[in-house]
């Protein structure tokens, strides 16, 4: 069992859910309790400046090693795993020697991850794939890119023959309901770049996320005695079915890929008098991003004239943006990693991020932050899974992204 697993599986067992109603920050107790745990093992390990600061942040540096004094480099990952599904006692299964056939993780219920819905895991026939037991996601988003940086930092602190410069790590709560760097001061950071290792496969190397927004949509209706209904009832659900069939059903996330945006409904609530929908809207592009909102704001007008003004109100509030504005002026970060990467056998595939990362906030905090995939596959449900070999070899990455940066360094600053 290699270290890096050995880590992974004794993370994911760590309930870490976040939750988008709370009002604490980190969102979960499980989180402050992971939080803790890692200091004590940043501590164990020999990396320097460990804490847990107030909001569940973690922080840690491996020193210089080196005489020359050059600009320190950082690495992030996310403690928390979505709410889109339990996170509570998961229960990780190592299948080895993986045959290309169907995995049963639950024969009781007869869940199955199938090769035929879930055909890019057959490039791992060979292999041993950490899976779930179909009851719960499995948390390689993003206790898979903790268990990454920790097992680098371990590994360059037992190889002092390893020149590096100053590395800081950074452990964050909350990113799966956007809100991982809201509190983090960059100056305690203390890092002119940094990388995110969250995502996709390995050799995933991002600098361009969609710009987010979320949609409240609130719809009032009149509840009456449908006996006496007629020219007085209005229900609320039906008009909340107005507004979803008035936005252009092949801009659904099922419907769309690369670099095309979407309207996404989370959540839809109500009853005849009151009913809540719940929106996210992704663009990757300023304009078309303004568009969509634009969109969502004109239809609310259409049924106000028709149902009555204040039948329906929205509230739209901006997230995060397309971190490529800030990235592309630092693109010796992607070449970097590009290397990195080469050398240590992987292909490097640059592809926009169909979502968030830490990063993209950081980034316009101050701290150019691209994402380095973390090997997983199926994030946020019950068909999650990650190759050991992939958590090994993003492992190598890390460790020898912290060379290449500290030669660069040395020779440009």
């Amino acid at each position: 069992m290699s270290k890096v697993l050995e880590r992974f599986l004794n993370y994911v067992r760590f309930d870490t859910q976040s939750d988008e109603n709370s009002e604490s920050y980190p969102s979960t107790e499980g989180q402050r309790i992971f939080a803790e745990h890692l200091k004590n093992e940043l501590i164990s390990i020999g990396m320097k400046d460990v804490e847990v600061d107030e909001y569940s942040y973690v922080f840690g540096t491996l020193p210089s090693n080196i005489e020359k004094d050059i600009p320190s480099i950082g690495f992030m990952a996310h403690m928390d795993t979505a709410p889109n599904m339990s996170g509570k006692d998961v229960k990780p299964r190592v299948v080895e020697n993986y045959d290309g056939k169907n995995i049963i993780l639950n024969e009781k219920h007869n869940i199955v991850l199938s090769t035929k819905y879930y055909p890019e895991i057959l490039q791992f026939v060979g292999d041993s794939i950490v899976v779930t037991d179909g009851t719960t996601l499995l948390g390689a988003d993003d206790k898979g890119g903790v268990a990454e940086i920790i097992t680098a930092m371990e590994y360059l602190i037992k190889h002092p023959e390893i020149e590096h410069g100053k590395i800081r790590v950074c452990f964050t709560p909350d990113e799966e309901i956007g809100k991982g760097v809201q509190y983090l001061d960059p100056n305690k950071f203390g890092v002119k770049f940094a990388y995110t290792i969250d995502g996709g496969p390995v050799g995933e190397l991002q600098y361009e996320n969609f710009n987010a927004a979320k949609a409240l949509i609130q719809i009032h209706g009149v509840d009456i005695h449908p006996k006496e209904a007629k020219g007085k009832m209005k229900n609320s659900v039906l008009i909340a079915n107005e507004f979803i069939n008035m936005l252009p059903f092949q801009e659904r996330p099922e419907y769309t890929e690369n670099y095309e945006g979407f309207y996404h409904l989370i959540s839809f609530e109500g009853g005849v008098e009151k009913t809540n929908l719940y929106f996210i809207i992704r663009d990757f592009f300023k304009e078309s991003f303004q568009k969509r909102k634009n969109m969502m704001n004109k239809i609310v007008d259409m049924l106000n004239f028709k149902y009555g003004e204040g039948t329906v109100e929205i509230k739209i509030e901006d997230i995060y943006y397309n971190m490529r504005d800030i990235v592309e002026k630092h693109m010796e970060l992607i070449d970097i990693a590009k290397k990195s990467m080469e050398e240590v056998g992987v292909t490097p595939k640059i592809i926009p991020i169909r979502g968030g990362t830490d990063g993209a906030r950081l980034s316009f905090k101050g701290i150019p932050t691209p994402n380095i995939g973390t090997g997983g596959y199926n994030y946020h449900g019950r068909y999650e899974y990650i190759p050991v070999s992939s958590l090994e070899k993003v492992t190598e990455i890390i460790a020898k992204l912290s060379v290449i940066w500290t030669d660069y360094a040395i020779k440009n600053y």
